[in-house]
């Protein structure tokens, strides 16, 4: 017996380098040899390419379908003459408001200042405090 004739009873064995991981051996998925099998040879569809380079914009895209209503203080009715009607479309014509869309909008009436005339308010939304202040000036809602 010489040394360059001893074997090992479990000889050396190289493990596979391709893959690495997973269930998939020796080409680990990529087929054979050539450009396609190496590192770095990822093609992607063009049009992907051109959607993902498109700024996205970020949050929830829905517009709300319901109309905000346009708020009036109560120091903006002093332009109304005693016992005159406050509707949205008196006070369009006295350019207190404006139109949205090509129509009038709600109106909200707010307490905000004083009114001093006695006026009868018609499909106007009103907080507590204005209608607190158009009853004590001696005026009604409808």
């Amino acid at each position: 017996m010489e040394l360059h004739t001893l074997k090992r009873k479990h000889p050396n064995k190289k493990s596979r380098l391709v893959g690495r991981g997973g269930t998939r051996g020796k080409t680990s998925g990529r087929g054979g040899k050539g450009q396609t099998a190496r590192a770095g040879n990822k093609r992607r569809p063009q049009m992907r390419d051109i959607i993902k380079k498109i700024p996205k914009l970020r949050g929830y895209r829905f517009a709300s379908y319901d109309t905000k209503a346009s708020p009036v203080n109560l120091s903006a009715l002093n332009v109304f003459t005693a016992g005159s009607i406050v509707s949205p479309e008196t006070l369009f014509e006295k350019n207190i408001i404006r139109k949205v869309g090509g129509k009038l909008p709600v109106v909200k009436l707010l307490g905000t200042g004083d009114i001093s005339v006695k006026i009868s308010v018609v499909n106007c939304i009103t907080s507590k405090t204005a209608k607190e202040k158009i009853e004590k000036a001696g005026g009604s809602i409808k």
